[in-house]
């Protein structure tokens, strides 16, 4: 099958299991005849089943990209496109879109701003919502049983690479298998919990492209159902993790946050498996780009494989966490600092935020943005919102991880709490007070838009006569912009311990 098929200008690109060809207004992707362990379109009825399938499965993603299954005939002339005579090859058609808009792209160009991690982190969201509406929840013995043999045949290729120390690949593959080990009990939990799903199952950044500004996700995988069968946090970490490895740290940390934070009771106790499911991810990424430069001799392609298996190696490293309470009356900048310096933290991809605005409306089980009664500002409530902050924040370093209490903490005895509850964390104490003049944080308060917090101009203005007691926290001027906040709170935030 060649351009003659064609009507117009079409560029071909060719993968390992497809030829694609990119018209002006749309593109034709047609299956190669072959046989691989997991897929196989050795035959042209084989290869209409997998169009069918694929159109069926990227259309929950994306129906406005997946247009049909078309038959690519022969003609008086040669090769037609849906034309009436007997079918030589099956195809996929789909409308065309900007390639410079895939995020790998823009990661590539260093054009991925970080709210790109908060549209993309509701769009995986939803598409698990959608499984999970759609009863495609299994029992998860079967992937459960897989994790195992994905590093040890990731473990196996590596081994065969002379551009990776042989020792560097032992201790991938021992640390990997210790993780896993430590993982078990979290791993049976969730899939008894309907965390596995058929899930997208190969959402790296060059499978998302930006339409109206939105990521959207295509090409799922409709070859083998069981491969994209997998706990949902492993499908979050195949775009999680390619934003660690262009660099865009800050879109990926509030994929993260933007993830959990509405889905944490299911997921707030697995991020040390979040950390094994990263580094496979970056594993299998590696594999690929080493089969790409054995095919091509493409060094870019061999630089890239590389820098992908340092990622899993580091990704499947202790390292030891930090517990960050930034407090402050409202309009210092907590929210803004929290959000700008969780990306710093260790382990990537940073810090989990802990917001008391967001907690309060959970435990009123209302929307973060939904407007709460003064009764919910009650120091009994604040007691209890405080009460599940600290559980959370010890459920998160107790797992590795880093985590960031956003909340006023303008009482004496929440910080007595916290420093008394810090000690038996195992994680590094860096409190942070932020302080500004009361016309600066009446002014934020008024400029806000839509928000999780309640605070008023006139809440603001009352807070400057509260007692905060005996203060042992580092004080930062917050009166600048977020970025001299940011600046300013290094000296704590990443100081040796």
């Amino acid at each position: 099958m060649d351009e003659r098929v064609h009507s117009g200008v079409a560029r071909r690109v060719d993968t390992h299991i497809s030829v694609v060809f990119l018209e002006p207004d749309r593109v034709l992707k047609i299956k190669r005849a072959v046989r691989l362990p997991f897929l196989d379109f050795s035959t042209l009825e084989k290869r209409r089943q997998a169009c069918e399938a694929e159109l069926a499965v990227n259309r929950r993603y994306t129906p406005e990209l997946y247009r049909q299954v078309i038959p690519i005939t022969r003609g008086m002339n040669g090769p037609e496109i849906g034309g009436a005579g007997p079918v030589l090859e099956w195809a996929v058609e789909m409308a065309r879109f900007d390639e410079r808009c895939t995020l790998d792209h823009l990661a590539a160009a260093g054009e991925i701003r970080p709210e790109i991690g908060d549209a993309l982190a509701d769009t995986i969201r939803r598409s698990h919502e959608r499984s999970h509406e759609r009863a495609e929840i299994c029992d998860g013995r079967a992937w459960l049983a897989s994790i195992a043999t994905i590093i040890d045949r990731n473990t196996e290729n590596f081994r065969g690479q002379p551009t990776i120390e042989r020792n560097a690949v032992e201790r991938l593959h021992e640390r990997s298998h210790g993780w896993l080990a430590s993982c078990q009990p979290v791993l049976q939990r969730r899939a008894s919990a309907g965390c596995v799903r058929r899930c997208h199952g190969d959402a790296h950044l060059g499978n998302v492209v930006l339409i109206n500004q939105q990521p959207v996700l295509f090409d799922a995988i409709e070859f083998d159902p069981a491969m994209a069968t997998t706990d949902v946090l492993y499908d979050l970490a195949f775009p999680l993790m390619d934003l660690l490895h262009f660099r865009s740290l800050r879109a990926a940390n509030r994929l993260l946050n933007r993830y959990l934070e509405p889905t944490w009771r299911h997921n707030g106790g697995a991020l040390r498996l979040l950390s094994l499911f990263l580094s496979m991810r970056a594993a299998i990424r590696s594999q690929v780009l080493f089969t790409k430069y054995e095919q091509s001799r493409d060094d870019a392609a061999l630089a890239e494989a590389n820098s992908y298996f340092e990622l899993a190696l580091r990704l499947v490293t202790s390292a030891r966490p930090s517990l960050v309470p930034i407090g402050g009356m409202s309009g210092t900048g907590k929210s803004l600092l929290a959000r700008d310096a969780a990306c710093l933290l260790q382990p990537p991809p940073g810090a989990v935020i802990l917001r008391s605005d967001v907690i309060r409306k959970q435990l009123f089980d209302v929307d973060p943005l939904t407007a709460l009664p003064d009764s919910a500002y009650s120091a009994e409530v604040s007691d209890r919102v405080y009460k599940a902050m600290l559980e959370r924040a010890a459920q998160i370093t107790a797992q590795g991880f880093s985590a960031i209490l956003d909340a006023a903490f303008l009482r004496e005895s929440e910080r007595s709490t916290l420093e008394q509850d810090a000690r038996g964390m195992t994680a590094d104490f860096r409190p942070i007070f932020l302080h500004a003049s009361l016309s600066i944080r009446v002014d934020r308060v008024a400029s806000r838009g839509r928000d999780a917090s309640d605070a008023t101009r006139e809440v603001a203005a009352q807070q400057e006569q509260y007692s905060i007691g005996q203060l042992h926290w580092p004080r930062i001027d917050a009166s600048g912009s977020p970025e001299e906040t940011l600046r300013r709170s290094s000296s704590v935030l990443l100081k040796a311990p």
